[in-house]
């Protein structure tokens, strides 16, 4: 899952932004309104986590902008304005949640798992094909009913894949998906990522298969029935 980070404070950016890679996301980490706005129009994102207090422009200025070009982003104002008027014109601008500074990393991933999980939301269910299950709120992987171990770049792909059943994935896809803009990528990465995870599946005993489109990208396969 990828998130879109926008705060000005680039210490406390970047400490938080690791938290949330460490428990599992990618994050996108922008310091204005204009990097924001232009982020959002060029990546997909899962949620978006906003500081109001933005050098160029006010965050509940730009968060109508955000909503009308997706209307179902979930967004989760992060600021220090702790007035209860200024959490009430939030709310009402269209932000699904508003947590104050300072904050305990620790609560603002729970935050942002719980709008993940309301409806519509990417998180709060089960994925299955074949033998294969994926708890999308713990990220864990059970084949045959039996927890399996796998990289949290793996468990990514695996989730994008299991979203996608007999659907042609293509790298850019991947690549949008599981790595941010500030994150280096080799030509070759997402192929070797892939054949990771295939080897692992086969070795683990699961019944989905992952095939190589030369050229064009990878389909899960459910086993044939």
């Amino acid at each position: 899952m990828r998130l879109l980070y926008i705060e000005d404070n680039e210490k406390l950016a970047l400490n938080t932004s690791a938290s949330l890679h460490e428990a599992g996301f990618v994050v996108d980490v922008v310091h204005t309104a204009e990097d924001a706005l232009h982020s959002v129009k060029s990546y997909e994102y899962d949620a978006l986590i906003l500081d109001l207090g933005l050098p160029d422009q006010d965050g509940l200025e730009i968060l109508p902008r955000i909503k009308a070009h997706n209307p179902q982003l979930p967004i989760l104002i992060c600021t220090a304005r702790d007035a209860l008027e200024e959490r009430i014109k939030g709310l009402n601008a269209g932000s699904d949640d508003y947590i104050v500074k300072p904050f305990a990393v620790s609560e603002l991933i729970a935050r942002v798992n719980a709008v993940l999980r309301r409806p519509g939301g990417v998180l709060g269910m089960t994925l299955t094909l074949g033998n294969v299950s994926y708890e999308t709120t713990d990220r864990t992987v059970a084949i045959d009913g039996v927890v399996a171990r796998f990289s949290k770049r793996e468990l990514a792909l695996l989730e994008l894949f299991l979203r996608r059943p007999d659907r042609v994935v293509s790298k850019d896809v991947i690549e949008n998906a599981l790595y941010g803009f500030n994150e280096a990528t080799t030509p070759n990465a997402i192929d070797v990522l892939t054949h990771r995870l295939r080897k692992k599946l086969i070795e683990k005993g699961a019944s989905i298969e992952i095939l190589n489109l030369r050229g064009i990208g990878y389909v899960l396969r459910a086993p044939a029935e």
